[in-house]
């Protein structure tokens, strides 16, 4: 694959990810997610571990519900088998509208397979 067709896959990944969650369904992160995952978001301490990450997750499946989402300004820095993804992220949810920064390290594993092994979510701070 050519750098560009890596990026271009990153993104694609993610966005499927995402788009089951603001449907209540976690699985398509927990299916790109590594055994030695390290999440940390604004809401939850860091955890450590696919396991703990598995039983986070299971506590808010079927309770997101995103009416529209957008990913903006998704960036890819590639280095031999690591891809960094950073991107902002705005959601709409019962006429609020939150926004989010994002970054996950994904690392190519040993089936030639893209895998999260670190999550990054904060809130952006409004001036």
């Amino acid at each position: 694959m050519t750098e560009n067709e890596i990026k271009d896959l990153i993104i694609a990944l993610e966005r499927r990810a995402l788009e089951l969650w603001n449907n209540g369904n976690p699985d398509g992160f927990l299916e790109l997610t590594s055994e030695d995952i390290v999440y940390i978001d604004p809401v939850e301490r860091k955890l450590e571990g696919k396991k703990a990450l598995t039983e986070y997750y299971n506590t808010v499946r079927g309770k997101i519900k995103i009416d529209q989402y957008e990913m903006i300004n998704p960036t890819v820095q590639l280095s031999a088998d690591i891809a960094v993804l950073t991107y902002n992220y705005a959601v709409q949810r019962d006429g609020l509208t939150f926004k989010m920064n994002c970054t996950e390290v994904y690392q190519l594993d040993i089936s030639n397979q893209w895998k999260i092994i670190h999550t990054h979510w904060s809130f952006v701070q409004s001036n």
